[in-house]
């Protein structure tokens, strides 16, 4: 019987969530799940703009907390959410990094990372691909049995890990259960 252990990542600059699964045979169960927090202290003045905290700084923020989260829970594999193109370029940007540190983390450790969109998450494990982030806490906190609904950047990253598990399918394969796709659309 196939066992892994997978790490799934929401990358943020403020927030990264984490969630750890296990895999066994088609089973899957919680093992951990939390945030990386990027408050370092380091502050910085741009004029015009708000004081902020410093890019370099939240980044090895993100790097270490992986490192430490891959060091305590030992996953096999590490599945990363896709960075989607905001309305605002620097902020896509500004996400991109943080996603850059967090796939770092797990090469640095010699770990193999599957990437997915948010659309392919919220498929695997809604059913539905428009799904809203209270459904992805709800359908995670069931599918794992878990006693309280997830945070949200962790009930992301655990589903991003869900949706490794299943192979990029998971409730979305049930959902076109029965059904041919032809020309893009659902047959009966």
């Amino acid at each position: 019987m196939s066992h892994v252990r997978i790490l799934g990542i929401d990358p943020g600059l403020r927030l990264t969530g984490f969630g750890v699964i296990e895999k066994v045979g088609e089973k899957i169960s919680y093992i951990a799940s939390g945030t990386i927090k990027t408050a370092s202290g380091k502050k910085t003045r741009v004029e015009g703009e708000a004081e902020r905290e410093e890019l370099p700084a939240r980044l090895k923020i993100i790097l270490d907390g992986l490192f430490e989260v891959i060091d305590t829970y030992q996953p096999n594999q590490v599945a990363v959410e896709k960075v989607f193109v905001n309305v605002n370029p620097q902020s896509t940007l500004l996400l991109g990094q943080a996603r850059g540190a967090a796939i770092s983390a797990a090469v640095i450790r010699n770990l193999t990372v599957a990437e997915y969109t948010a659309l392919q998450v919220k498929q695997a494990v809604v059913g539905n691909g428009h799904a809203q982030k209270e459904q992805v806490q709800e359908m995670v906190k069931r599918l794992l049995n878990l006693p309280a609904t997830p945070k949200p950047d962790s009930a992301d990253a655990l589903a991003c890990a869900i949706c490794h598990a299943h192979g990029g399918q998971g409730l979305g394969r049930m959902a076109t259960a029965g059904f041919r796709v032809r020309g893009g659309r659902l047959v009966g």
